[in-house]
């Protein structure tokens, strides 16, 4: 299987019309013989790519006092307690901020009333804010995510993850998809015998057919 990932990736850069802005590589996956209406059996994994995402994340943190001060020192956008109830009645603000970052931090004692105010904007895409323990730095958890992926399917057969960006080196491409591919294959039943098809494609870009023998 790593031959034929590498042979998409290889693919799928070869054909992406040149743009200008750096594209991402994506991996999608169509299972079948799996019950997604049980949540049990739903996909939903952190990876940390080995070779890191290939971009700058954007990390934003809700927090006040000493853990604000920690988190704007470490490059965090930082929102305060009242940022979070004026979002509450801002709707179409929340939404832009929500899509604005691609992960969020928060101190402990915020997070009941992050989900009054913004569980219906950050649930449904995924975004509810990692609690941050007193005890750790933001700036520690923030370099985590830095190279970390989430790949979830809900309740729908086909879901797809970007593993990189065009600007990555092939061997780094390959090792990020590879481990994206044993991740979410480890999750499954039967392994890739509950796997349909996968396209590897970059953003913009034709997909690339990876044989898939089952």
């Amino acid at each position: 299987m790593e031959e034929k990932i590498s042979d998409a990736i290889k693919a799928a850069i070869e054909a992406a019309p040149e743009r200008k802005f750096v594209e991402s590589v994506d991996i999608s996956f169509t299972i079948k013989d799996v019950d997604l209406k049980n949540p049990t059996n739903r996909i939903k994994e952190e990876i940390r790519l080995p070779s890191g995402r290939g971009r700058e994340l954007k990390v934003a943190m809700f927090a006040a006092g000493e853990a604000a001060t920690k988190a704007k020192a470490a490059g965090l956008a930082v929102f305060s307690p009242q940022d979070i109830e004026d979002f509450g009645g801002r709707k179409g603000h929340a939404k832009k901020v929500a899509n604005q970052y691609d992960f969020f931090l928060s101190e402990v004692p915020h997070m009941g009333l992050i989900g009054r105010h913004l569980g219906t904007v950050l649930g449904p895409r995924g975004k509810m804010p990692r609690p941050v323990p007193p005890t750790l730095d933001p700036a520690v958890l923030a370099a985590g995510l830095a190279s970390t992926v989430v790949v979830k399917s809900g309740d729908k057969m086909t879901f797809h993850a970007s593993f990189g960006t065009v600007k990555q080196s092939h061997d780094e491409l390959l090792a990020n998809a590879m481990e994206v591919y044993t991740r979410v294959t480890s999750k499954l039943e039967r392994g890739i015998g509950n796997i349909r098809s996968m396209f590897i494609k970059t953003s913009m870009g034709p997909s690339q057919r990876i044989e898939v023998i089952n």
